[in-house]
């Protein structure tokens, strides 16, 4: 994929207003402020293609970008504590209808920090991609703040935590210095390219 050729399409707050999948989609999970927003403008080479708050829960929105010849899919974060129940509910109603609906779900990516260990409600979204059968790999958020001596033993400490929901690959990234963005760039590429050779090979059926 060409990921300078990035635009800002659309943000949708409740399902009804989705639009129609015509292309690869590569979705975006993780907990406010885990850096989402920050992840997708590195992957894109922008700094102000996804816009990125300080305010944990800001983003209450499915927020659409086209990158090349797929969409990115900024899922609204969870686990802020302030959130009202209201917009907790919003929140699940849209994430339901978001991977409920016939969609070309061709990857997610969950983000987890690599600092910490993985919240209750991180393992509730990962046996929540595991029970629908979402094909994910995860992006370690932070990379910048950890010793060169402790990448390797805590990308390996998270990928025997995420293995059992079924998820493909754990990648070390940081969005301040750049690390690891080209491996996930790698596995984003080889993702939408199956998913279009399968596309293709399905109108030649």
């Amino acid at each position: 994929m060409n990921y300078n050729k990035a635009a800002f399409l659309a943000s949708y707050g409740i399902s009804s207003q989705l639009p129609g999948s015509d292309r690869p989609e590569i979705s975006f999970s993780g907990r406010s402020n885990v850096g989402k927003s920050s992840l997708i403008n590195k992957l894109c080479n922008r700094k102000n293609l996804a816009r990125v708050s300080s305010t944990p829960g800001k983003t209450a929105t499915i927020n659409f970008y086209q990158v090349d010849s797929c969409y990115f899919v900024d899922l609204p974060g969870y686990g802020y504590a302030k959130v009202s129940n209201a917009d907790r509910q919003r929140w699940d109603e849209l994430i339901n209808s978001y991977f409920g609906a016939r969609r070309s779900h061709t990857l997610l990516v969950q983000l987890l920090d690599c600092r910490h260990d993985i919240g209750a409600d991180d393992a509730q979204m990962l046996r929540y991609l595991h029970y629908h059968g979402v094909p994910f790999v995860v992006a370690l958020t932070k990379a910048d703040k950890l010793k060169k001596s402790q990448l390797e033993e805590t990308r390996a400490a998270f990928e025997e935590v995420c293995r059992p929901f079924g998820c493909r690959a754990v990648v070390l990234t940081s969005a301040e210095s750049g690390y690891g963005i080209p491996q996930l760039q790698a596995i984003l590429d080889e993702a939408v390219a199956g998913d279009m050779a399968q596309a293709e090979g399905s109108d030649g059926l």
